[in-house]
Formats: structure tokens, C-alpha cells, sequence
């Protein structure tokens, strides 16, 4: 398996850095804020915490720039790996990774400091990764390091109680040995080294228990598992790691973080003396303080891109490979209380009732009706891969053969005239689209939908609503959105990523849209314990064969981005893995 991922893993990062289409002109201005690099988003984060922080957004300042792993990936490439915390890459060869391909040891650095001064100490790693995986939040990333070490999605059971052996579980697959850390899977996992690289965010203790968290003991666990809000979290808006740059502040009310560099860093100190995020849902805010020097990087679409051609001393990167899938969710389960977005709540041609995603003709009707040329052309410029399931173009299971929705007026007609024994094509819905505000893609996409479906029926009514993404992320955990615009970035470079956070009943984002198939999840946990590459190649088709017949998700298609900066900004790379972010440590402006 390792050998076919990492030459196509190796290919996209090979790719991500190639300028292949670079726009620049020559200095019409003299630099702003020297020494202080300004980026600016479409939403804000939610956390800073790292055992809460999961969305794009939240772990831009929070991975690897406050907090960091114990490995990390090497330049471009997503398969290989240099030290960082550890000073080690575990391997084979080496024997720090055993023969049974399920025991991994880090050594783990000396001499590092934490922001307040204090010594990092291997006990400080297992606590981190043992607070990421049992803090365990609804719908959050978890998953991510319980699965390999314990064999399990989540840390409460069908009632919602804690599972009371999963400490211990935890506890006893990652032991301390004098300044080593032995990690022991449950069983095989090809993307371990991958999780590691993006989800062994170490941070102080004694930090978090200051802070009133969570002491690591069974006892107090069941207290500080499932937090209700982000603001529950100890390191909420606080610093506890060893990152480069270290929190200044967080103003909530003007959408701004600043982080500053930290002088004790353990390697030689940042070059940039400061970075400011700042949020500007509309892009021409975001352009006008990209142009005036305001801001040095700013988020933008394909279809942004004309409007900065010829602007100067401002640099445009396109077809920047990333690892991600676009799509559009169909909630089978739609919490109804005090949401606008269902309308009257039933079939009565004002709204929506809550089940009304669960008709299989609904989800297959919406999937024909949807106009992927378009969306393609006019929101991705062309530079997207068709989306035929979960697993995006560059990962093992990927397989242009494999069935997916294609236009088709007719059938999405039949469908829908087959749907609830033909009420939903006599009686008409009116239901509200959600995505979150500023993205250009989704409005571009949630208004072809929009158009596609009101076009089949006068009775089909469909309104499109932009939530900031504070509010958007939360609508929907809390399981309101009814049809909502989403994407997944890159957690680590294996296809389990896509397939069990999109599909698996106890991860991230099946629990959100009432989704639950019992064969499904057993050939996802089959396919990710499986060693033989040609093997896991064969269940992932059969996965992505249900992800078709079942279609509770629409998938648009995997690509690439463009990247938009001032030219003043130097020592810029791309890694597949980064999702949108940038690795901020070696950046220069002059």
C-alpha cells in the first residue's frame, strides 16, 4: 500500500511546488508592516484549542505554528516524513517501528520549551494525544488517533455514556519509557505516520490543569468528555505549546488573532516578527486590502481571479494541488426545533419534513438534477476533477471507472415523481440551502442548485442562506442543516480519511447528516486494517459503489486552488496535506 500512495502522494506534492501559472508585476508601492505578515479568510476559527480544533480555519494559527507534532511532513512530499518534536521518523529498518507493522517509538526531544518556559517532557506528549482522542467532542477529529490505537470511532457508547474501558485502552497503546513514547496499534494502520505528522500536537499539562482542565486520570475523565461548546475548552483562547509563534491575542469582535514570535523557540526563531489573521467575508474587502498593501495573503477563488489579474505587485498561483472534496450533504434527520430551514415542517409544499432527505428518490432526483458542467466552468475555472465518491484523485481507492451522477433532467423527474409515492411531485417543498458566507464556490453552487431544481416543478421552491462560519460549523453539529454545502481537507494521506469521516457511522460527519450503514462500516474497518494494497484497492470500490447507490452525499469533484499574494512575501511552499494553510515559519517579507 505504501509503495502506490506515496508515488501518486509524491506526484502531488512534486506538483504543489511548481508555480504553474505565476502573475506578477513589479513594485508600484513600498511594503506595509515589515516584519508582520497579515493574512486574511473567510471565517474565523472556533477554538484554539488543539484537542477542539478540527475546521481549516482553527488549525491555521493552531497546527504547527503554536503547537507542533512529533514528525512532519518533508517539503512537498505528504509519504515522507523529518523529525520535529521526536528526533526520529520511526521505521522498519530501524526497529523503532516492529515487524508486526504495530509498534511505533519516538524519541522525543530534550530541551524544549513550552511558551510560559517550562521543559516539554515525554509525559506532556502522551497527555496531548491521550486529551485529543478522549476529550473526544461531538463530531470532531478524535476518531482520528482512537481508531488506530484502540479500534474504536469514538469514546461513548449508543446512549452517549463514556465507554468506561476506553481510558485504560488508551492508557495501555501509548506507554512512556524513559524519553521515548511507544505508540501500539490495535492493529495495522498505513496512515499512522501521517496522523502523527498532523495530529501529535503536544502542549503542556500543567498548562491545561492551571486552566482547570482535565488532570489525565480515569476518575475526571467522564467530566471533561463531550465539551458542550468551544468555549468549554481550557485552551479556548489560551497558548500552551512549543510552536514557533506563541498567542498574543484573540479579538473576537473584530475577527483577529496575533501571534508573535517566540524567541525561545527551540530551532533558530521565526523570521517574521508577527502574524495577524484577520476575516473578510466579501471578497472585494478582501482584494481592496490585498491591493493596498493591507493584507499579504489573501483566500480566493477561481472565480475571484480576474478582477486581481494585472494588479499590482500582487503574485497568482493556480492549480495548487490539495487533497479535499467538494460536496453537498442531504440531512436524513433534520432537527426541526426552532429552524428556519425546514419551512412548515411538512410536505405541504411550504416546507420540509424532517426525514425528507431519507427517500432515497429525493437524494437520486437532486443528484441528476444538478448541473456539474456549470458548476465546474464557472466556480472552478475547469481545474476540477469530477467527484465520483469519497476519495479524492492522488490516494489509493481512487478510480475514474467508478459510477457517479451525471446531469440527467429526465431521470431527475422520474425520481422525483417516485419519491413518498409521488407527494413530493404533487405537493411541491420549499426548503433553505445553507453554506457559510464569503466562500465563492458554494455561491456559486447553491445557486445552480437552486436554479436546477425550482426549473423541473413550480412547485419546488428552494431559498439560499450564508451563515459566518461560527455559527454555520455549529447549525450543523447541531443537526439543522437540511441540504448544506461542505467540504473535507486532508487529515492524513490514506483514503480511510475520506471514506470513514464521510461514511462511517461513529465519525465525523455520518452522525451529523443521519446517516448509518451497518455493511458499510464493517467493510470501511476492513479496508483500513488491511495491509495488502491490491486488496484495500478492491473494498474501496466496493465503498465507493454504496456511496453511489446510497448518495446521502453529492460529491462535486477534487482539484486545486489558487494562491494569491503580495510579491513582497518570499520562502512559500505548498504541501497537499496544508489545506488552505501555509507553513509560516520560513516566511520572509522584503
Amino acid at each position: 500500500m505504501r509503495r502506490g500512495l506515496s508515488q501518486s502522494a509524491a506526484f502531488l506534492g512534486l506538483c504543489a511546488l511548481i508555480a504553474l501559472a505565476v502573475t506578477a508585476t513589479t513594485f508600484a508601492q513600498p511594503m506595509k508592516n515589515p516584519g508582520s505578515l497579515v493574512i486574511v479568510r473567510i471565517n474565523s476559527p472556533d477554538s484554539l484549542d488543539p484537542a477542539w480544533a478540527d475546521d481549516i480555519y482553527s488549525r491555521e494559527p493552531v497546527a504547527y505554528m503554536m503547537y507542533e507534532p512529533l514528525i512532519f511532513f518533508d517539503g512537498g512530499s505528504t509519504s515522507r516524513y523529518v523529525p520535529m518534536l521526536a528526533t526520529n521518523v520511526p521505521s522498519v529498518h530501524e526497529g523503532t517501528i516492529s515487524k508486526d507493522l504495530r509498534t511505533y517509538t519516538f524519541h522525543i526531544r530534550q530541551g524544549v520549551r513550552f511558551h510560559d518556559g517550562s521543559m516539554m517532557t515525554p509525559a506532556d506528549v502522551k497527555y496531548s494525544i491521550m486529551r485529543f482522542a478522549l476529550v473526544d467532542r461531538d463530531s470532531g477529529g478524535s476518531w482520528i488517533v482512537l481508531t488506530p490505537l484502540t479500534g474504536r470511532d469514538g469514546t461513548r457508547d449508543a446512549s452517549g455514556k463514556l465507554i468506561p474501558t476506553v481510558f485504560d485502552e488508551m492508557d495501555r497503546a501509548i506507554q512512556v519509557k524513559g524519553n521515548d513514547v511507544i505508540f501500539t496499534l490495535k492493529e495495522p494502520y498505513s496512515g499512522f505516520l501521517s496522523i502523527m505528522a498532523s495530529f501529535s500536537l503536544v502542549h503542556s499539562k500543567a498548562a491545561v490543569v492551571r486552566a482547570g482542565g482535565w488532570d489525565g486520570t480515569r476518575v475526571t475523565l467522564a467530566k471533561y468528555n463531550n465539551p458542550a461548546a468551544p468555549d468549554k475548552m481550557e485552551l479556548f483562547q489560551q497558548d500552551a505549546g512549543t510552536g514557533p509563534f506563541r498567542l498574543t491575542s484573540w479579538n473576537r469582535s473584530i475577527n483577529q488573532i496575533v501571534l508573535e514570535r517566540w524567541d525561545g523557540y527551540w530551532r533558530a526563531p521565526a523570521k517574521l516578527r508577527q502574524l495577524v489573521f484577520k476575516v473578510a467575508e466579501d471578497f472585494p474587502a478582501r482584494r481592496l486590502m490585498l491591493t493596498t498593501g493591507d493584507a499579504d495573503i489573501i483566500e480566493a477563488g477561481y472565480a475571484d481571479l480576474p478582477s486581481l489579474r494585472g494588479a499590482s505587485d500582487v503574485r497568482i498561483v493556480e492549480n495548487v494541488p490539495q487533497l479535499f472534496t467538494q460536496s453537498f450533504f442531504m440531512n436524513m434527520k433534520i432537527n426541526p426545533e426552532a429552524n428556519p430551514d425546514v419551512g412548515s415542517g411538512k410536505l405541504d409544499g411550504s416546507g420540509i419534513p424532517p426525514d425528507f432527505f431519507a427517500d432515497i428518490h429525493v437524494r437520486r432526483a437532486i443528484a441528476y438534477a444538478f448541473d456539474y458542467a456549470t458548476y465546474w466552468s464557472t466556480a472552478w475555472n475547469g481545474k476540477m476533477v469530477p467527484g465520483n465518491g469519497p476519495v479524492p484523485a492522488g490516494l489509493l481507492g481512487y478510480d475514474v471507472r467508478n459510477p457517479w451522477y451525471r446531469t440527467n433532467r429526465d431521470k431527475a423527474v422520474a425520481e422525483f415523481k417516485e419519491a413518498r409515492g409521488g407527494q413530493v411531485w404533487e405537493r411541491g417543498f420549499t426548503f433553505t440551502e445553507t453554506f457559510n458566507a464569503g466562500n465563492p464556490h458554494r455561491t456559486i453552487g447553491t445557486r445552480i442548485l437552486k436554479q436546477n431544481l425550482e426549473s423541473l416543478n413550480p412547485k419546488f421552491h428552494v431559498n439560499i442562506r450564508s451563515l459566518p462560519g461560527p455559527s454555520y460549523f455549529p447549525n450543523i453539529s447541531a443537526h439543522k442543516g437540511t441540504l448544506y454545502w461542505l467540504g473535507f481537507a486532508v487529515d492524513f494521506a490514506d483514503p480511510d480519511d475520506f471514506v470513514a469521516a464521510y461514511m462511517h457511522t461513529g465519525t465525523n460527519y455520518a452522525p451529523q447528516y443521519g446517516y448509518s450503514n451497518p455493511a458499510l462500516d464493517k467493510l470501511i474497518e476492513q479496508a483500513r486494517t488491511e495491509t495488502t494494497e491490491t486488496k484495500r484497492a478492491v473494498l474501496y470500490r466496493q465503498i465507493q459503489r454504496i456511496a453511489y447507490d446510497d448518495v446521502p452525499v453529492v460529491y462535486l469533484g477534487y482539484g486545486t486552488v489558487p494562491v494569491v499574494y503580495r510579491t513582497w512575501v518570499h520562502g512559500w511552499y505548498t504541501n497537499p496535506m496544508f489545506a488552505l494553510q501555509w507553513y509560516y515559519y520560513p516566511i520572509t517579507k522584503q
